[in-house]
């Protein structure tokens, strides 16, 4: 029996789907084996010895401890595109709230409250200061096209807009589902300088903390609206609110608010509702509840954050999972013993990311001890063997 530890509320239509005669599922499980979590932090939170998976239902892994997980040998995974619809309709909805003011013309009609009669003839001599343009026509910037960007460039392009997306790691896949009507560029630079509005949906990284700051806000048109769904930390809040002062932004939209933002005029701030429908819910929920079962169970890796994917059938006696170091020797290091106890080798494989690999052997034969020799290498961080 394996026991999974919930750290938020997960969706049945997820937990339902583990098996109840292998799985036990509660948010107070001694030393579980796998963790499914939302938004909980985990960065004080002692791993036990048998965790083997986190799987966090959505797309965001600033609240796990990843580098501490790959030390360990603990599978990171999320459930990248399960919230991109929910996220683009509100990106949509962030491009009308940016253009008609509609937030700041909401909160003045609620000041006409005890108007009586002249509500009529004030409504009408004061809707000339919400005036804003249709987006129609307009040129938006989608900066990164994953799952989401995608969805957003695809639906803003349908709406009637002139769509330019940037994204220097595009794949194959999302290529190919972007709409032939968005213009593909090859850098930051050529939306800042051409479009009227621009949205981000770009991971958070070191590499883009701040990346709209007050040099890259310069280079961008004049009154220029930004949208930020993606994260906070890839925008500077004191540029942004210099920017809307002095008439270098018209409009910016977060789904990030900070105390820095609230109250400051032409900010739309939400309380991050981009995931925030129950579909969206649901989907994280089962996606997340597949990606443990399927490593669990079959050693297979699908949407980690840490490790790379890797599927492999079992077609021997069993299947021997090896999460090391990825450095040069170690795969000779584990075949050796698994030969020398007799095995025979039916398949292997073999990926890595970045500092870590994930090595897959199907054998055939006894493999009683072989998970203890091999933990013992140097570089290996964890052995399983899957049946």
């Amino acid at each position: 029996m394996y026991n999974i530890q919930t750290l938020n509320k997960i969706a049945a239509c997820g937990t339902d789907l583990l098996d109840k005669s292998k799985y036990a599922v509660s948010d107070d499980a001694a030393n579980p084996d796998a963790i499914l979590v939302r938004s909980a932090s985990m960065h004080e939170m002692e791993l036990g010895s048998n965790l083997l998976a986190i799987a966090r239902a959505g797309a965001g892994v600033n609240n796990i401890p990843i580098d501490k997980c790959s030390e360990r040998g603990i599978v990171v995974f999320n459930t990248p595109g399960a919230n991109a619809n929910a996220v683009k309709e509100l990106v949509i909805a962030g491009l009308l709230l940016s253009s008609r003011k509609i937030p700041a013309s909401m909160d003045w009609i609620k000041t006409l409250k005890g108007k009586g009669d002249e509500v009529s003839k004030l409504v009408e001599k004061g809707k000339s200061q919400f005036v804003g343009p249709e987006i129609t026509g307009k040129k938006l910037g989608v900066i990164g096209l994953g799952a989401i960007g995608i969805l957003v460039a695809n639906a803003a392009a349908a709406l009637g807009m002139d769509v330019y997306g940037a994204d220097p790691y595009l794949n194959v896949e999302h290529a190919l589902k972007l709409s032939g009507k968005v213009h593909y560029v090859k850098s930051n630079d050529e939306i800042f300088e051409k479009c009227d509005y621009i949205t981000l949906h770009v991971p958070a990284t070191p590499d883009t903390k701040g990346m709209i700051n007050a040099e890259t806000i310069a280079k961008m048109k004049k009154n220029v609206r930004l949208l930020n769904f993606a994260r906070g930390d890839l925008v500077n809040d004191a540029a942004v609110i210099d920017a809307l002062a002095n008439g270098g932004m018209a409009c910016y939209v977060t789904d990030f608010a900070s105390d820095a933002l609230i109250g400051v005029e032409n900010v739309v701030a939400m309380p991050h509702l981009g995931a925030s429908t129950p579909e969206s819910e649901d989907n994280c929920a089962v996606m997340a509840c597949k990606e443990v079962a399927d490593y669990i169970e079959n050693g297979n890796i699908t949407n980690s954050v840490n490790l790379p994917n890797l599927e492999m059938a079992i077609t021997g006696s069993a299947k021997i999972c090896v999460i090391h170091k990825n450095v040069e020797g170690v795969i000779n290091n584990i075949t050796a013993p698994i030969s020398a106890a007799g095995m025979n080798i039916e398949n292997m494989m073999s990926k890595s990311k970045k500092d870590y690999a994930y090595t897959c052997l199907d054998v055939s034969g006894n493999t009683d001890g072989i998970a203890e020799k091999l933990k013992s290498i140097a570089n290996v961080v964890g052995v399983r063997v899957v049946k």
